[in-house]
């Protein structure tokens, strides 16, 4: 992690002196910024491995940056928010927003979801222990998984909708992957965390809830089926 730079984004300073220096002794580089348009601009200048963002900071909000953020790039984001039942939490991730840790923090716990993020940016080729035999309509030898009118190449990385192709982060990718490996199979919420986000502990399922909003809006909304009290299965 030594060479893994991070856009750190928080106006309150002893937070940010604090959590820059513990960010620092665990081999990050990090770039502190007191604002969201420093922020930005420190982004576009350096574009960092990482940004962790807090929602309330001065000139543009920690939710506004994440956005901007997202329309330049897909690098990961981790938002932080002072309540965990803030409705910034979810703005933040419809946002584009990958993860949120809610402060105050441990900076321990902080590290271990920055790795947890990085680790899964890392692997995006596929979920852990999956293999490309599910049930869609058809697979390819180019691993090619045909669902009615869209394609997900597990080897390339691409998905096409009626032929277009479908722009996603590389979180929706690992998360339409565990769905497109499983087609028709009922995957729970804590599945899916433990498998996309890589959780070795309980998480918030609101992250997963919007994360498949979002997928919904770009694969279509019938596409991923809700099974109430269990959790959503990709139609065959």
């Amino acid at each position: 992690m030594a060479d893994t730079h991070v856009l750190f984004v928080e106006d309150d300073d002893v937070i940010r002196e604090a959590t820059t220096l513990a960010l620092e002794r665990d081999g990050f580089v990090v770039t502190a910024m007191p604002d969201g348009l420093s922020g930005l601009e420190s982004f576009r200048a350096n574009r960092p491995d990482i940004a962790l963002l807090d929602v309330m900071v001065p000139g543009m909000d920690g939710v506004s940056l994440c956005r901007r953020i997202r329309d330049e790039s897909t690098v990961p984001v981790i938002m932080l928010s002072a309540r965990a039942d803030s409705i910034d939490v979810v703005l933040g991730l419809e946002a584009g927003a990958d993860d949120y840790v809610t402060k105050p923090f441990d900076g321990s716990v902080l590290v271990a979801r920055i790795r947890a993020v990085l680790r899964r940016f890392g692997h995006a080729g596929g979920p852990r222990g999956g293999g490309a035999g599910g049930d869609g309509d058809a697979s390819d030898e180019r691993g090619v998984l045909v669902f009615g009118d869209l394609e997900v190449d597990t080897e390339g990385m691409e998905v096409r909708k009626a032929g277009v192709s479908v722009a996603l982060t590389p979180t929706e990718m690992r998360l339409l992957l565990e769905f497109s490996t499983s087609p028709g199979t009922v995957l729970s919420r804590d599945r899916l965390l433990e498998r996309v986000w890589d959780y070795d502990w309980g998480g918030d399922t609101r992250v997963v809830d919007v994360h498949v909003q979002r997928l919904r809006t770009k694969i279509g909304q019938d596409r991923i089926e809700t099974v109430r009290g269990f959790g959503y299965k990709l139609k065959a």
